[in-house]
């Protein structure tokens, strides 16, 4: 069992060697992080065997002080070569986040180093156009490469839907992803999943809970590895059947991540391009964008916005400017720059407001 099986790659490799040639740099052993459980970490390296071999591994003090990259699952890491403990985390070639679902402002990790993001949305009543482009932007964010699985396609004609079409309505909120629909429950259409994958390449299904990502994996594994359960037939929403991540070496040679159901999809956004993501999610709405009268148009009210005057969906433009704000303000709470400029701005409001009272009319 090589590295490379596992999903190691140049961009790793350069990491590495750079490392190597630093002044009291870690020399650790590579390895991959294939799970996490309250601190401890399923460590895959590699092996003389077909198996990679699996270390139950600790964090080293260094990665408990702040601003330093904690293990997420799909991480590449350095382990001590005579200790299982990890000593330092490679940076990340991808990263799937989201807003920790509390009011803090912080980010939590969902999965890291995944080259292919599987939206799973089922087609009974968890079928929503406005969540799958929420998971939309984030897999922008992250840099993987998103695909639609509309499951359960095997339900589409006792729920009176035109299978073709909602492909269609999907495919139509960004021409460029794929979209593919499947039904895990009757093992239909699921080679079309590796064919999206190169060989030692890693995907993750990611999704709420109860739209069959469990099933999935296992048709695909071809065992029940993973625990499942009916939905409710009232609003067809799942359980958390599944509660960690983990890795899974794929038949063909490439590697699945299953996801716990998410009830909430908060965007998180490098702090760096927040808004750039969200505004290629949505290209059609920037596209009619650049014919506005006014640059910061916010295709509310103002005249002359050419985005509110074409057939844009109010809905898909509502979804559109509520995730603009929710950007703006995470930008404002992790960006100190940004803040501050934005406490001085309404700090001249305010002094310009008890400057010039308003006057009585006469």
């Amino acid at each position: 069992m090589h590295l490379e099986q596992i999903g190691w790659n140049p961009f790793f490799q350069i990491q590495l060697s750079s490392l190597a040639q630093l002044p009291g740099a870690p020399a650790g052993i590579p390895g991959r992080v294939a799970s996490a459980n309250h601190g401890r970490f399923t460590v895959w390296t590699s092996s003389d065997t077909e198996q990679p071999t699996e270390i139950n591994a600790g964090v080293g003090g260094l990665l408990r002080q702040p601003g330093v990259l904690w293990p997420a699952v799909g991480d590449w890491v350095l382990l001590r070569p005579d200790e299982a403990v990890i000593d330092h985390v490679l940076v990340r070639q991808t990263c799937v986040s989201r807003k920790q679902p509390e009011r803090e402002i912080r980010e939590q990790v969902l999965a890291a180093n995944i080259d292919v993001l599987f939206i799973v949305s089922g087609l009974d009543r968890d079928y929503n156009p406005r969540r799958i482009e929420r998971f939309l932007v984030m897999a922008n964010e992250s840099g993987a490469r998103p695909v639609v699985l509309l499951n359960k396609a095997d339900l589409a004609p006792s729920l009176n839907l035109d299978l073709a079409e909602v492909v269609a309505s999907v495919q139509a909120l960004s021409p460029a992803i794929t979209v593919l629909p499947i039904s895990a429950k009757a093992d239909s259409d699921l080679d079309a999943l590796p064919a999206q994958l190169l060989p030692n390449q890693t995907a993750a299904l990611i999704g709420s809970s109860g739209v069959g990502k469990s099933t999935i994996l296992n048709r695909l594994l071809g065992d029940e590895r993973q625990a499942t359960n009916a939905v409710r037939d009232s609003d067809s929403r799942g359980r958390h059947t599944t509660t960690t991540r983990q890795l899974f070496r794929m038949p063909n040679n490439w590697l699945l991540m299953d996801l716990p159901g998410l009830r909430e999809v908060q965007l998180w956004a490098n702090p760096d391009q927040p808004v750039q993501n969200l505004e290629a999610s949505f290209d059609d709405i920037q596209a009619l964008a650049e014919n506005c009268r006014f640059r910061d148009c916010t295709h509310n009210a103002e005249p002359g916005c050419a985005v509110t005057s074409a057939t844009i969906d109010p809905a898909r433009l509502a979804n559109f400017q509520k995730m603009q704000k929710e950007l703006s303000y995470l930008e404002r709470k992790t960006n100190p720059r940004l803040a501050k400029e934005t406490r001085a701005k309404w700090n001249a409001i305010e002094k310009s407001v008890r400057s010039h009272p308003k006057r009585n009319s006469p």
